[in-house]
């Protein structure tokens, strides 16, 4: 029982230095002048993308590249540029890529109403189809309507038959 309670210490605390790595990345050393420029500053590096990684922040990211980025945001608003500046800085050094908002113009148009026009496309193919099939009632060929009166007058035949006896 004391070995059980002594491995789950240091299992919990290996959890919580594992969690806390991310953390330390975006609390590095950074002083800024007013509140409102390190406010700037964390919600950049959340917002902006590692061009390296896979789907991380640069605040979340431990790679050079996003050190580089962290760094230069830093700079950048140390030096009094704006949110709207720093993006646009990143924008034209990787791409739009590099924030998680990308702006609507002709290469992201697919971006943001593509997921939209597939979802009405699915939509409208499913009402047509279900309008279609209440349209048209299920048509007996000639020959198929022939043969089912003659299975009804069979039938009211046999059973006038088993009424009489």
């Amino acid at each position: 029982m004391r070995l059980m309670s002594q491995i789950l210490t240091i299992m919990g605390v290996l959890l919580l230095s594992g969690f806390s790595l991310p953390a330390a990345a975006e609390n590095a050393n950074y002083t800024f002048e007013t509140e409102a420029q390190e406010r700037q500053f964390r919600q950049l590096i959340n917002e902006l993308r590692c061009p390296k990684c896979q789907n991380q922040s640069i605040a979340d990211s431990d790679a050079p590249l996003a050190l580089d980025l962290r760094e230069r945001v830093y700079q950048m608003t140390k030096d009094g540029a704006s949110r709207d500046e720093i993006i646009d800085f990143m924008r034209v050094r990787y791409g739009d890529f590099v924030h998680y908002k990308p702006p609507m113009n002709a290469t992201t148009m697919v971006l943001w109403w593509g997921p939209g026009l597939v979802l009405l496309l699915g939509i409208g193919t499913i009402i047509y189809r279900v309008r279609q099939q209440r349209r048209e009632p299920d048509q007996l060929s000639a020959i198929e309507q022939q043969r089912l009166d003659e299975l009804m007058a069979e039938e009211k035949q046999q059973s006038d038959k088993e009424r009489r006896e």
